[in-house]
């Protein structure tokens, strides 16, 4: 096998790296809004642990979907990148793990450690293997690396979809403990 193996995925990735750039996007306006908001914390820690990087994520599943696609002259110089680039995920993702432990404005459950952190530790990992696999198996790797940017896409919609609720559900309560404002008595009419 060799590279021209990984024509057929083309329309995969232009699929995936098409919706990352979109989503990266509107990610910004997700943020935009957020910052508008009065639920906005007071420190950029949160945002930093819990915001920034689904725009991370959608990027490198952009970055990986136009490396796929370009014209590379042998599977050795992909494989290289490809590697790289899920190396550089995982030491990010242990950056995000740890601006989530230091963070203080949020106590995070369950889910946000699966989403945040885990499935995209996994998600970077398998792009190490692929990297490893694909000068040998051109036939599995890319079902890795599709699997990987696919993955990234995915947590990055998840999470600033729960980012949003989040927010939203703050802002509810918070307008809910507000006191109503007095309404204004009518004026009366002495003649």
């Amino acid at each position: 096998m060799d590279e021209h193996s990984l024509h057929v995925w083309e329309s995969f990735y232009v699929i995936v790296g098409s919706s990352a750039g979109a989503l990266t996007g509107l990610q910004f306006v997700v943020i935009t809004l957020i910052s508008e908001s009065r639920a906005v914390a007071r420190s950029g820690a949160t945002l930093a642990a819990f915001g920034s990087p689904n725009v991370v994520h959608f990027c490198s599943a952009l970055l990986v979907s136009a490396l796929c696609s370009a014209p590379w002259h042998g599977l050795g110089p992909l494989a290289v990148t490809l590697g790289l680039c899920g190396a550089g995920g995982l030491i990010y993702s242990v950056a995000v793990l740890r601006r989530a432990q230091r963070q203080s404005e949020y106590q995070p459950v369950i889910e946000d450690w699966i989403w945040h952190n885990i499935l995209p530790m996994l998600a970077y990992a398998a792009l190490v293997v692929a990297g490893l696999m694909l000068p040998r198996d051109v036939d599995v790797a890319p079902y890795f690396v599709g699997g990987s940017t696919l993955l990234l896409v995915f947590i990055g919609i998840h999470n600033a979809w729960d980012t949003v609720t989040y927010i939203t559900i703050l802002q509810a309560r918070r307008r809910a403990a507000e006191p109503s404002p007095a309404k204004p008595e009518p004026a009366s009419h002495d003649g």
